[in-house]
């Protein structure tokens, strides 16, 4: 056994420990990370060269990540501790008439607009995850069902040729195989296959009994009667602004969306539209330690090859009729413990000549099983879509449960990638 094989053993310590105990996976992915490094691998290296230490074991901790989970929950707990998150619930309600069963369905249809206009999946899940999942908790909508329609909705949209993720994919399509004019296809395919996951899921779990409950706003879950007061005041109209800034500087000049969220955070600290020291209290740092610290252990998993030896995998398991439900599936396997645009498309669309060309089948059949497979798990809390949908879960939630049952369902989206790709592709 070599690093490759500890490191992949170690990930799925960390899979099997986040379903059935309660410490933090993402402390457990960090310890274990650690011991691989300082530990175990100098036994694997020539005396008096070290390739692995602490350094590299820092660098693999998701900064951009964390500046994104932490600027937006910090931005839009603010926007709840001040009030402003139960008028926009209101207001949607109000754009559902009421209807229960409508809530989820409009907010996932909205991610998926957003999402292709240009903000890309992870703005668009960033942007609305807060808003929708404090409605699921107003409304008394189960908050599995409302993360499954918000980010299946986010990630339909994220092959949009005028999207980050699009472009990347596009950008390797056209440079390493010479595949051009291929953009709406491939966003048409994985906008088809979320959609499809999405509505199958709602009504699958219980979407179809939301239809006959009415929700007027004016209650939360339990029944409680709220201040009744749901006018926009001047705090709320500011704090709107904000968020409204937030999305046209994102979309339309391309800014970062955690750097940006905490601009706009200070700005309501700074002129006491919002109590900061409530809204940090309220943050969920254990859910934001849980996806940083797995994403530890994962980034050393791709400096000790582990990623590498399911790739090479999947020639000696394919055939000309299966490689793309193979290759959708591996490439699922891995999405749901790391980024699809910045590793999974970079790292698998390069070998797809070449699996094309040792084991058969259509370039473009393959590339878009990668897309397919890779996005559909993006769901996962691992990832950053279902992380952003755990952590804006209503106060009184239980986190660490949503967190088991959408990993449940990430982890599921690999087989059905792979099922998706073998009917279509």
């Amino acid at each position: 056994m070599d690093l490759a094989w500890i490191s992949l053993a170690a990930l799925l310590i960390v899979v099997v420990a986040s379903c059935t105990i309660r410490l933090n996976p993402g402390v457990l992915s960090i310890v274990l990370a650690w011991v691989i490094v300082v530990w175990i691998a100098p036994a694997f290296e020539t005396p008096g060269e070290r390739s692995l230490g602490m350094r590299e074991l820092v660098a693999g901790f998701p900064v951009d990540l964390f500046l994104t989970l932490v600027g937006v929950t910090l931005l839009f707990t603010q926007a709840q501790v001040n009030g402003t998150l139960d008028r926009v619930t209101f207001a949607a309600v109000k754009l559902c008439r009421g209807n229960v069963g409508l809530m989820p369905i409009m907010f996932g249809l909205l991610a998926a607009a957003l999402a292709s206009i240009g903000a890309g999946n992870i703005a668009a899940a960033a942007l609305l995850s807060p808003v929708a999942m404090a409605t699921a908790h107003r409304a008394g909508i189960p908050a599995f069902l409302m993360a499954v329609m918000v980010t299946h909705g986010a990630i339909a949209g994220a092959m949009s040729p005028v999207s980050p993720t699009g472009v990347i994919a596009n950008s390797l399509l056209r440079e390493r195989m010479n595949l051009v004019n291929l953009e709406w296809q491939l966003y048409a395919y994985n906008l088809a296959a979320n959609l499809f996951v999405a509505f199958a899921g709602y009504f699958l779990f219980g979407g179809r009994k939301l239809f006959s409950r009415w929700f007027d706003g004016t209650a939360d879950e339990a029944g409680q009667s709220t201040d009744g007061n749901n006018s926009i005041q001047r705090t709320h109209a500011v704090t709107l602004a904000v968020i409204a800034g937030l999305i046209l500087l994102v979309v339309g000049f391309k800014t970062h969306v955690g750097m940006t969220a905490l601009a706009g955070a200070a700005f309501l600290t700074l002129f006491r539209f919002a109590d900061e020291g409530k809204a940090i209290q309220r943050m969920p740092w254990g859910v934001i330690l849980m996806v940083c610290g797995v994403t530890v252990l994962t980034a050393l998993l791709e400096k000790t090859g582990g990623a590498d030896r399911l790739t090479d995998m999947i020639g000696h398991v394919s055939t000309p009729a299966t490689v793309a439900a193979v290759t959708a599936f591996l490439a699922g396997v891995i999405s749901v413990y790391s980024s699809t645009s910045g590793v999974v498309l970079p790292a698998f669309l390069p070998l797809v000549p070449r699996l094309a060309a040792e084991v058969g089948g259509s370039q473009l059949a393959i590339a878009s099983a990668l897309v397919v497979g890779g996005h559909l798990v993006d769901s996962s809390p691992l990832s950053t879509i279902g992380a952003l949908c755990v952590t804006s879960a209503g106060v009184g939630e239980d986190r660490q449960v949503l967190f088991r049952l959408m990993l449940l369902w990430g982890l599921s989206m690999a087989v059905v990638g792979a099922g998706i790709s073998w009917l279509l592709f």
